[in-house]
């Protein structure tokens, strides 16, 4: 594909949240490109290196890269098989997170 043909992604979502030392600590980020009105391309983790020292800290995330839905957890990688949409991940992604962060 030339690079005139590209998609372009724009993207859409940036956002990094601190969690307090005293809520678990670590770093919460969402990242979401769109192409078209639609989702096509995101990430999101939990990333505490005090809880998980590999995989650059990710505790547990949610992306698509390698052009498939999966889920990291603790360095393990799962296809997801009942992926709905992004809006429905991220409510996944949230509830997960209690596993880790004291809210």
């Amino acid at each position: 594909m030339s690079k005139s043909k590209k998609k372009k992604y724009s993207k859409v979502i940036d956002e990094q949240f601190i969690v307090p030392y005293e809520k678990c600590g670590g770093i919460i980020k969402f990242e979401a490109w769109e192409f078209e009105g639609q989702i096509v391309k995101y990430a999101m983790a939990y990333i505490n290196r005090s809880i998980f020292p590999n995989d650059n800290g990710r505790v547990m995330g949610y992306d698509n890269s390698h052009n498939f839905h999966h889920k990291h957890y603790l360095g393990q990688i799962t296809e997801l098989d009942d992926f709905v949409n992004y809006q429905e991940l991220v409510q996944r992604f949230k509830n997960d997170i209690k596993e880790f962060v004291k809210w």
